[in-house]
């Protein structure tokens, strides 16, 4: 039975009209009496509440994106780190088309040809240069390379292709024109590390094995700049070789990068990807490359030096390019790359959150334990592939690859650019 509260504590309300069951009509009155009575909840108080937990939040937060991030380094990025070459019961030599790709590269040509031609290598092998319509002195340079350098040929291209954008169709030539059934790819403005380059870089094959996987890295120079670029480029080739290791690789380089003919043909060469002005390196391994057919080759005399961009806009430029292939991965490396991305983003805000408003003990002991797996896994990492000037800085490059998303997220939606040069 319900128990009616007296009207002089719900001032102002008025019973609802009797219902013509006198019974009936008198419970109703009183629930409605009683629901009015009511004390309605207190809104204007909500934010305190929550205040009370939200920096706790933060706290549980920042600890799961750093244990997502030693994930990655104990998943992932140790297996660069701690890599050991594999014993081959036999070295084999097999043939091999080295393939550069050159428009209006005299410049670069004249300085960084020599050391791919002049490769310690006593198997069979050719360098392709494929000159792509260029209209500075590449077409004399080359001719009087030729005299001396026998093995060098040449591929002269004088028209277009209509409707394929970058470097895709002079490169489809030029695996084409290939003798031998690996082909090594390499750029005009890259110079191999040592003259063992070719040698290392065709020992990665193996039964099986249809693609190979290296390091192209940048010239040191003096400058901020220049730490900024050569570091985002390890820490990119700690990714994709890492990637490769554990059995997903997801992309490589044309700068330093080996597969076969067999394989390129098979795939229909580039012809699912002409509509993409890049991606003639990072798609086409995206799309072909299996746990099982793909191998890296770590090693500081397989390296190739690249000459890095001398301005800040030159450099966002050319990183904003290559970024505008990577939408057009498979959907599992874009979660791996993406997850990995932003808990990278976010891990310092919310160390920052957590240290002043929550506990700065527990967020400093979660930091110290991330940097120091981060700070042992980058000097291993850095040491194999020969960038150990890099490693006294790694905590200051780290913070700012928080400001380098920033910059280059829009590139994954922003429309490529039609030309490759």
């Amino acid at each position: 039975m319900l128990k009616e509260i007296p009207k002089s504590q719900n001032p102002g309300f008025t019973p609802p009209q009797p219902s013509k069951n006198p019974e009936i009509s008198r419970q109703y009155t009183i629930f409605a009496t009683n629901l009015h009575a009511l004390k309605p909840f207190d809104y204007m108080n909500l934010p305190e509440q929550l205040k009370l937990h939200m920096w706790e939040i933060c706290f549980y937060l920042f600890a799961i994106i750093t244990l997502i991030q030693l994930l990655y380094y104990g998943l992932f990025f140790r297996r660069v780190a701690f890599y050991e070459k594999k014993e081959k019961p036999a070295s084999q030599q097999h043939p091999v088309s080295i393939i550069v790709c050159a428009r209006d590269e005299a410049g670069n040509l004249a300085y960084n040809l020599p050391g791919v031609l002049v490769q310690t290598y006593p198997s069979t092998h050719e360098v392709i240069v494929v000159n792509d319509n260029s209209i500075d002195e590449t077409k004399y340079l080359l001719e009087e390379l030729k005299k001396t350098f026998k093995h060098l040929q040449v591929v002269h291209l004088d028209y277009e292709a209509k409707l394929i954008p970058g470097k895709k169709y002079p490169l489809s030539i030029g695996i084409k024109e290939a003798k031998h059934e690996i082909v090594l790819l390499t750029d005009a403005d890259c110079m191999p590390a040592t003259e063992f380059w070719l040698q290392k870089m065709q020992d990665g094959f193996t039964d099986g094995v249809e693609i190979v996987l290296g390091y192209g890295s940048y010239n040191k120079k003096p400058g901020l700049l220049n730490k900024l670029i050569r570091f985002e480029t390890f820490h990119t080739a700690l990714q994709y070789l890492s990637y490769a290791l554990a059995g997903t690789p997801y992309m490589g380089v044309g700068r330093n990068l080996s597969y076969t003919k067999r394989l390129f043909f098979n795939n229909k060469g580039f012809s699912s990807l002409n509509h993409v002005t890049g991606g003639d390196d990072d798609l086409f391994i995206n799309m072909v490359a299996t746990k099982t057919n793909t191998a890296v080759v770590i090693d500081p005399e397989a390296i190739t030096l690249s000459e890095p961009k001398k301005t800040w806009e030159d450099w966002i430029r050319q990183k904003t390019r290559h970024y505008t292939t990577g939408k057009f991965y498979k959907g599992k490396h874009r979660f791996l790359l993406g997850l990995y991305a932003l808990t990278h983003f976010l891990f310092y805000p919310l160390l920052i959150v957590s240290f002043l408003f929550f506990s700065w003990r527990l967020s400093l002991l979660v930091f110290l334990l991330r940097a120091a797996v981060q700070g042992w896994i980058f000097y291993k990492s850095m040491e194999k592939l020969n960038e150990k000037d890099l490693w006294p800085w790694w905590w200051l490059f780290d913070i700012w690859m928080f400001v380098y998303y920033l910059i280059f997220a829009p590139a994954l939606w922003k429309k490529p650019r039609k030309n490759w040069n």
